[in-house]
């Protein structure tokens, strides 16, 4: 089997390259399918997704049989400021893979966000809702999804939320840097959504592209909270003495809209492969286990 990864030194391609490296994840061994399968690791520098002819010199060089999409640019203020280069990543490079899959008869499978939905409801969100992003960002990665469903007809589309991992920035490190350094953090109350370990990700992406269960997901951990409440539960698992008071998002301006309720419901998963995403405090605790301090 020969799998291509973009996108591959943030939180999620690093995490599927360890799996695949070591066949098994924190929630269990992956299928035998992908032993000795060969991986193309690749991130911006050495291939744009965004570029066509690069694109598809790439696919027809490597020939994959599996195309992880993790790239994606996820500043979502920059996005505000820099919507061309967001729709050229987020939107025209998932057309790009999904075109030259569908020509070489790849399976896709492409991350998207809950950011594409309004995030003004009061029950989470499941697959088949409508969207109405609210921000470039989520504007951009909707569009990608459209380009997918449109130009590539072996696809799983998941979209996730609130995502940490173990290298990069992420708001656990942010809380605990500011938490360890201040003795307090000031942290929004009135979002909520799901916290969402990488490595719950990583497990359910590898499972579902040894199907054919093709689609769109929600694959996020279960259970919801706050930002306020998440930071809490982080200080806690972490034995981090400092001091976490609520706020509103009016208190914390921003140059883009927040969803304010964007929980995701894994209702595709529970019909198809099943929901084996830990609870969000499960998953925190696990990170905690196994994290190491960078530097």
């Amino acid at each position: 089997m020969n799998i291509v990864i973009t996108g591959c030194h943030g939180q999620l391609g690093t995490e599927l390259q360890k799996v695949l490296k070591t066949g098994i994840s924190e929630l269990g061994p992956i299928s035998e399918v992908y032993k000795n399968a060969t991986v193309v690791a690749v991130d911006i520098e050495d291939l744009d997704i965004g570029d066509f002819d690069a694109v598809s010199a790439f696919m027809e060089q490597h020939k994959p049989d599996v195309v992880f999409n993790c790239a994606a640019m996820t500043n979502v203020d920059g996005c505000e400021t820099n919507q061309e280069v967001a729709m050229k990543a987020n939107a025209i490079g998932p057309r790009n893979l999904a075109v030259m899959c569908k020509k070489l008869d790849a399976k896709l499978v492409h991350v998207s966000t809950d950011y594409v939905f309004a995030g003004d409801g009061n029950r989470p969100y499941v697959e088949w809702d409508i969207t109405n992003p609210q921000s470039v960002y989520g504007a951009s990665k909707n569009l990608g999804e459209q380009y997918v469903r449109e130009f590539c007809d072996k696809y799983f589309i998941a979209r996730t939320s609130w995502l940490y991992g173990y290298v990069g920035k992420n708001f656990i490190k942010t809380m605990l840097r500011l938490g360890r350094t201040n003795g307090a953090v000031t942290v929004v109350d009135d979002q909520r959504g799901n916290p969402t370990n990488a490595a719950d990700l990583a497990y359910h992406l590898l499972q579902l592209a040894v199907t054919n269960e093709y689609g769109v997901y929600h694959c996020t951990c279960n259970g919801e909270c706050s930002w306020y409440e998440f930071a809490c539960k982080i200080m806690e698992v972490f034995h981090v003495d400092a001091k976490v008071s609520p706020c509103t998002s009016e208190e914390f301006p921003s140059p883009t809209k927040r969803p304010a309720y964007s929980s995701l419901d894994n209702m595709m998963l529970r019909c198809t492969i099943g929901d084996h995403m830990r609870s969000w405090e499960e998953a925190l605790e696990s990170y905690a286990k196994n994290y190491k301090e960078e530097g």
